[in-house]
């Protein structure tokens, strides 16, 4: 069966990970469907969704791999980190030990991604401003501190969760029109636009697997 042409540019690689509970899977469906989803159960092993943005004129698809937070899925998660272009690292504001655990996470990211991949520290549940137990201050110096962009958000009110995936996607098309990320690597993490024969099936996306849903 032929597929239709493709309407974007690029093809972008994310992960999202964290602690269970965080919020990850309200994220990426409040991204790719612009719901929130109230009451679901934790994630097994991934989800995957996909959107396309516009980002400096160039239409991006971003290929979003929502991963498990649960100690006992690490092994089976940390699969997904190779190859990805952008890394959201969600921790929940009124939760301090998964702000405590993000170091863990980084070093999970920093070790099985490539040095290029761009990685955003979102503080999720900012609706919940009366519950806080990490403060802006505090989470924003440790994103300086280690060269990570840093945002707040709310998957419940939608409040900067397209600005959290836009400014990593603009990160890393900046970072391929300086030449500072090779389109060429194996573990880029970016595809440029493939082009299939007219009316053949194109192959370069992988197919997901679908194991489960939720936060």
């Amino acid at each position: 069966m032929a597929t239709a042409p493709y309407n974007y540019s690029y093809i972008f690689k994310y992960i999202i990970i964290g602690d269970m509970g965080v919020g990850k899977s309200c994220l990426l469906h409040q991204f790719t469907e612009k719901k929130f989803m109230a009451d679901c159960p934790h994630t097994i092993g991934v989800e995957f969704g996909t959107r396309i943005m516009e980002v400096s004129g160039q239409k991006i698809k971003l290929q979003i791999w929502d991963t498990a937070g649960q100690e006992r899925f690490r092994a089976v998660t940390r699969s997904y980190y190779r190859g990805a272009a952008g890394a959201l690292m969600v921790y929940d504001i009124t939760r301090r030990s998964t702000y405590n655990h993000l170091s863990s996470w980084l070093t999970d990211a920093r070790n099985l991604t490539n040095p290029s991949t761009v990685i955003i520290l979102i503080g999720n549940k900012a609706d919940l401003e009366a519950q806080r137990d990490v403060t802006y201050e505090e989470a924003k110096q440790f994103a300086e501190e280690n060269g990570l962009l840093f945002l707040e958000a709310s998957a419940k009110t939608g409040e900067n969760v397209e600005d959290a995936f836009l400014e990593a996607a603009k990160k890393i098309y900046q970072n391929i029109q300086d030449g500072s990320l090779d389109l060429n690597a194996a573990e880029s993490g970016v595809q440029h636009k493939p082009s299939a024969p007219q009316g053949g099936r194109l192959t370069s996306e992988p197919q997901p697997q679908r194991e489960g849903c939720g936060c």
